[in-house]
């Protein structure tokens, strides 16, 4: 990924309107009381708490002395970081209706009832979605489509559907990380300027031990949830599915096409829409489909009638336009980071935190807490890894810490812990293409939970981190 934002720094912000410490933890307040309170407490979505906060930090940024011009401008180099999230929510939204229709999702169902069982299922669905986001770099693909399908398996075999979700999820990040073909493992390395292998290696041992905890996790969990499939339930959705889709092999053309090109190390954006083509070419070769059916089901997503309340539900999607409401919250949420960077807020309090560690542990440690925290604000894994990473640069320095350590830092509890925070483009993406609310799978979202606590062990624990203090002061902000 090419970076195109560099964040601004305390020391770029004009004093007569950089903000004190006290003054910009006001608007990060508020951010949290109108999510609470328009969330948890009178049921609204997303949508209305967050226009609330982007009211609120404007006015705070104008009180600031920013005028107009200057706010939009904060807003619109947001939205062009997220523009890239927000393009492959809209493609994979079609991608996952005509790969319904074209039976290459249904038919990864049917497959998947024949082989699998519900005491392997979770650790086995978390160890395949690693190795397919290790193999092609996406954690958002894995799940858009390898997940969608695993949902439908665990219903079938009677594992709740959160934790399936946990599980893909789970392999989907862990896979991601390691992958040289990853975004956001690129972006960690370029940002912090790490050779992109010694970023993966320095990685290697938080998120090993992770996903290791992780898998005994999900096997206990499949233990626990393996009782009887229900009599007749896994012969009654696979005649479901092959009464109304043609199941061969034939229909995983869309699949192979759009992983082969993925393992060739093309950009996810461009495999994602020819993984659109080719899934509505299928619908018309082998399910019969004409021209114009099949476009439209592109656009309006699938509404299957197969015979099977189950089945109907797994593989009814809302096309391209059902993105809506998915976009809308990323949007939301991303002019809401914009406009929290552009007044100095996240640069004030990126500062207030260097100025608190004193040893090597706790900045590492720190960083994982400020990645943590601006995933929440800005609701973006990029400006996750892109503030702490350019911001705290020179602190690693004057702790004599190699870059990889910085790097390790802001991806591993800046990447994962996205998909945990329910208005985070990352948190919104996996409940809409997986039909599971954020909430919901969060508690077995183990590898989410754990990797950022992983970090922070091994950081003040010492373990792979060098024994060092600052020596250098830094001067302190008002």
């Amino acid at each position: 990924m090419t970076l195109e934002f560099t964040p601004t720094t305390v020391d770029e912000l004009d004093p007569d309107r950089r903000p004190s410490v006290r003054l910009a933890l006001v608007p990060v307040l508020a951010v949290v009381v109108f999510l609470g309170i328009g969330s948890a407490v009178l049921g609204l979505d997303p949508h209305v708490p967050l226009l609330w906060s982007i009211v609120f930090v404007g006015a705070f940024g104008q009180y600031l002395g920013y005028s107009w011009p200057e706010l939009y401008d904060g807003i619109a180099n947001a939205l062009l970081m997220g523009l890239q999230a927000l393009l492959i929510i809209f493609t994979i939204y079609a991608l996952i209706a005509t790969w319904v229709d074209a039976g290459t999702i249904p038919a990864m169902m049917y497959y998947g009832l024949e082989l699998l069982s519900p005491t392997v299922f979770l650790p086995v669905a978390a160890v395949l979605a690693a190795v397919v986001a290790f193999s092609i770099g996406s954690s958002w693909t894995t799940v858009g489509t390898l997940g969608v399908a695993f949902v439908g398996i665990g219903a079938g075999l009677g594992v709740p559907g959160p934790m399936t979700v946990g599980a893909v999820i789970s392999g989907a990040y862990a896979g991601d990380k390691q992958s040289p073909l990853s975004d956001t493992t690129n972006l960690a390395a370029g940002v912090t300027n790490t050779p992109l292998y010694d970023h993966i290696y320095r990685m290697r041992t938080g998120t090993l031990i992770a996903f290791g905890i992780a898998i005994i996790g999900f096997a206990i969990l499949g233990l626990q949830s393996s009782g009887a499939v229900p009599a007749g339930q896994v012969e009654t959705i696979q005649t479901a599915l092959t009464g109304t889709y043609d199941v061969s092999p034939l229909v995983f053309l869309p699949l192979v096409s759009t992983f082969a090109l993925a393992l060739r190390g093309y950009p996810a954006l461009p495999t994602l829409v020819l993984g659109v083509f080719v899934g509505v070419g299928t619908s018309i070769l082998f399910q019969g489909s004409g021209f114009v059916p099949a476009w439209e089901v592109f656009l309006t997503g699938t509404a299957p009638a197969t015979g099977s309340d189950l089945v109907d539900e797994l593989l009814q999607t809302g096309g391209l336009t059902g993105s809506a409401w998915t976009i809308a919250v990323v949007v939301a949420a991303l002019v809401l980071g914009g406009l929290l960077e552009k007044t100095g807020v996240l640069a004030v309090l990126a500062h207030r935190l260097s100025q608190g560690v004193r040893s090597s542990g706790a900045l590492i440690a720190g960083t994982g807490i400020s990645a943590i925290l601006i995933n929440a604000l800005t609701a973006q894994q990029y400006m996750s890894i892109v503030l702490p990473g350019m911001t705290l640069r020179n602190l690693y320095d004057k702790f004599g810490l190699e870059s990889d350590q910085l790097s390790r830092a802001v991806e591993a509890a800046g990447t994962p812990t996205g998909a945990l925070i329910p208005w985070h483009a990352g948190g919104v993406f996996m409940a809409s293409a997986t039909g599971v609310p954020t909430l919901e799978y969060a508690p077995y979202y183990l590898f989410g939970l754990l990797s950022p606590l992983v970090l922070f062990m091994m950081a003040l624990s010492g373990v792979g981190v060098p024994s060092t203090r600052r020596t250098e002061s830094i001067q302190t902000a008002d």
